[in-house]
Parts: C-alpha cells; sequence; structure tokens
C-alpha cells in the first residue's frame, strides 16, 4: 500500500495565513517608532483603561444608590422609632390623667366603708374657746384637734383650684406640643418624601447612564464582532479563489504524467494524481511477469522431483518394515515353540519328582514315639 500525500485543507491554510497577516500587523505596529512606547500596545491598553474606568463608574454608581437606600431606609427606621416612642408616652399619660381623674380616693366604693373620720362628722365640732367649757365625756374637746379645718379647708380648695389650672396649662402646652410635633412630622414625611423622589430621579440616571453604557459597549463588540467576521469572509474568499486559481494553473487536471512522481521519494507515485502507465513500464512489468512465471514452473518441477523422490523412499522404507515385521513373527513363534518344549521338560522332572517322593520317601507312617521325640526336642 502506497503512502498518501494528501493536499493541505483550504481551510487551514486560510487560518494560518490570517494567522501570519495578524503577526504582521502587529509587528508593524511593534517596530513603528511613532507609536510604539517599549513595545506596547497602547490602543489595547487605552481600551483595557476606558473599560475599567467603565466598569469603576458603575461600581460607584451601584454603590452610590445603595448608600442612599440605606440613608433613606434609616430616615424611615428613625421616624417609625419616634412616632412609637411619641405614642407609648401619650397612652402612659392619658392613663395618669384617668387615674388622677377617675380614680381618686373619695370617688371609690369602699372610701365610706373604710373612712375613719365617717363617725366625727355626725356631731358638731368643737368651734373654739368662746363655747363653754366642755369635759372629756362630751366628746368635742380633745388635745390635738385642728379648729382651723374650715380655713385649711379654703385653703386646700384654692390650691386644687390653682393645680387644676395649671393642669389645663399643661394639657394646653401637651396639646401645642403635638401639633408642633404633628407638623414637623409632616415637614419631616415630606422632606423624606422629596428626598426618596430625589434619589429615585438620580437612581433612574444612573440606571440610564448604566445601560447607555452597556449599549454603547455592545454596539463597540457589535462592530468589532462584524469587523472580524467581515474578515474573516474576506479572508475565506481569498482562499477559495487561491483554491481556485491553484486548480486550473496547477497540473492536477491535466495529463501530464510527472506530476504523480512523489517529490520526496522518486521511487513513489501519488495515487490522487497517477494517470495511468506508460507502454514502457508495462512491458517492463509483463517482462517481469514472464521471468516469474518461468520461475514458478522451474520451482514446480523441482517441487515434483523431490516429491518423488520422498514417495520412493517412503516406498523403500514401508518395505523394510514389512520385512522386520516378518522376521519378529518367526522369531516369536520358534520362541513360543522353545519355550513350550522346555515346559514340558519341566513339567515331566516335577512329575517324576513327584512320584519319587510319593512311592519312596513318604511311603512310612510316623509313630507316636516319633511324634513324643519331636515334642521333647523342641522345648
Amino acid at each position: 500500500m502506497y503512502k498518501v500525500d494528501l493536499s493541505p485543507d483550504p481551510k487551514e491554510v486560510a487560518a494560518i495565513e490570517a494567522r501570519r497577516n495578524r503577526e504582521k500587523e502587529r509587528q508593524s505596529r511593534f517596530f513603528n517608532v511613532r507609536t510604539r512606547v517599549m513595545g506596547v500596545d497602547v490602543k489595547a491598553l487605552n481600551s483595557q483603561v476606558e473599560e475599567r474606568k467603565l466598569r469603576e463608574a458603575t461600581e460607584q454608581s451601584k454603590e452610590a444608590a445603595y448608600g442612599t437606600y440605606q440613608e433613606q431606609y434609616d430616615l424611615v427606621a428613625q421616624m417609625l422609632e419616634k412616632e412609637e416612642a411619641e405614642r407609648t408616652r401619650r397612652l402612659n399619660k392619658k392613663v395618669q390623667e384617668f387615674r388622677e381623674q377617675k380614680q381618686q380616693l373619695k370617688n371609690r366604693q369602699e372610701f365610706d366603708l373604710w373612712d375613719p373620720g365617717r363617725l366625727w362628722m355626725e356631731f358638731p365640732a368643737y368651734l373654739g374657746p368662746s363655747e363653754p367649757p366642755c369635759g372629756p365625756a362630751s366628746l368635742q374637746c380633745f388635745a390635738g384637734e385642728d379648729l382651723e379645718r374650715v380655713m385649711c379647708l379654703k385653703m386646700q380648695q384654692e390650691q386644687f383650684r390653682y393645680s387644676l389650672e395649671r393642669q389645663l396649662q399643661e394639657q394646653q402646652q401637651v396639646q401645642d406640643d403635638e401639633k408642633c410635633a404633628d407638623m414637623l412630622n409632616d415637614q419631616l414625611r415630606l422632606a423624606v418624601d422629596m428626598r426618596a423622589a430625589q434619589l429615585a430621579k438620580l437612581e433612574e440616571s444612573c440606571r440610564v447612564a448604566m445601560m447607555s453604557a452597556m449599549a454603547n459597549a455592545n454596539k463597540a463588540q457589535a462592530a468589532e464582532l462584524a469587523e472580524r467576521q467581515r474578515r474573516e469572509r474576506q479572508h475565506e474568499q481569498e482562499a477559495s479563489l487561491m483554491e481556485i486559481q491553484n486548480q486550473i494553473t496547477s497540473d492536477l487536471l491535466t495529463e501530464n504524467p510527472q506530476v504523480a512522481q512523489n517529490p520526496v521519494a522518486p521511487h513513489r507515485v501519488l495515487p490522487y494524481c497517477w494517470k495511468g502507465m506508460t507502454p514502457e513500464q508495462r512491458a517492463a512489468i509483463r517482462k517481469v511477469q514472464e521471468v516469474q512465471r518461468r520461475e514458478k514452473e522451474a520451482q514446480d518441477q523441482a517441487d515434483q522431483a523431490l516429491d518423488a523422490k520422498w514417495e520412493s523412499q517412503a516406498l523403500h522404507l514401508a518395505q523394510a518394515a514389512m520385512e522386520l515385521e516378518e522376521q519378529e513373527r518367526e522369531l516369536c513363534a520358534e520362541f513360543r515353540r522353545g519355550l513350550g518344549s522346555f515346559n514340558q521338560q519341566l513339567a515331566k522332572e516335577q512329575n517324576a519328582q513327584q512320584n519319587y517322593l510319593n512311592s519312596i520317601i513318604y511311603t512310612n507312617q510316623p509313630t507316636a514315639q516319633y511324634h513324643l521325640q519331636f515334642n521333647t526336642s523342641s522345648r
């Protein structure tokens, strides 16, 4: 199988060419003395600085909006706390006034039952030293008795009236203070509403600025993307035109046999550019095939001769094996015959010995004296 050297991909070639052009543009920017600053891309750095400033501005606007929201919430919380404290103070004051006005000692139902001076009011009091002297039994004159009780009552009434007027003045002052506090609360609410409106306007302006900045950034990115796509399409068109030109001007569509020759390995061809073999090449191939056919015939004849030699040798070996088997069978038969005659001779000898023993050796019977002597000798 021949190795195939394929042509490069047009898209890959176009991409390499685009990268090479970008590198040339970057080198032209770097090596330009008028715009070069220590080999730094000034445009990219400026764009990064602008992006960072825009990001910091958006973050500051967000933090300012959060701060204004926090101040507004703090003001609302303080107002709610003040209103709650004022409400609690008013409720406590009303409870105290109700206790002072409606829950006095003399208005209680238990006052008459537990009044220690109730019995003293049933009799006329001692008026003074002008009255005739009364003894202790009259129960009209006692040591430590208050003879200026009427004057004291008048003074108490005057004092009560004065305290009542003072309470009325305090109530009026409290009402005036409440009106003033309500007016201040209304002003505070109005100020908070105005502040909230200002914060809403500021937030709206920040949002509009952020949206405009994002729109500008998106437009810039869209323009950059469109420019990059335009460049890519232009590079692709250039690559396509270059490929068409190469196809038209190259030897691929011609009948030039030199096209199929591999420049790296001249003894190989390019299968995708091969135009067929020449008559000389076909004649050389037929000549080589004829030589291979003759060599094959000679090889077949040599193989047949070798096979015949092996068959003859195998036949000789088979004959020799058959002769050896016949000799082995004869030897076995002769061995069996000799063994039979030897066994018969042994049988005859054994029979003769047994007859000798039975007829000569074992004829006398042993007596009791023989057994007695045998037992005594064994002990």
